[in-house]
């Protein structure tokens, strides 16, 4: 039950994963951080789009992040902890199976 409970969180993780792969494989590479910066002569790796994304997209993250880590709390820890029979230890190795639907999707997306 833990597995299939944690897949399914898994499902509105999608979200914030997304937004983290994003900002790493995105916007960290670039070599500005301010509109500023696109002027400079030595700005070769510089986007507008994903300069101006970002802040929104830092935003998203932070919210959704801390609401899937809240859902996570929620789920797998203090809801074990009110049955006698059931601990946390094996709800928190489930929850290893959160980011499966993002990579299963961001396989399918790259193939």
């Amino acid at each position: 039950m833990p597995a299939l409970v944690n897949l399914a969180l898994g499902v509105p993780a999608i979200i914030p994963l997304y937004l983290t792969y994003w900002l790493l494989t995105e916007y960290l590479p670039m070599d500005c951080r301010d509109i500023r910066d696109m002027a400079r002569p030595d700005g070769q790796n510089c986007n507008f789009h994903t300069l101006d994304h970002a802040g929104p997209a830092m935003f998203a993250l932070a919210l959704t992040g801390a609401l899937l880590l809240m859902l996570v709390v929620m789920i797998d820890v203090l809801r074990p902890r009110t049955r006698p029979d059931d601990g946390p230890g094996r709800w928190l190795a489930a929850a290893a199976l959160i980011p499966v639907p993002f990579a299963t999707l961001l396989y399918l997306a790259q193939a």
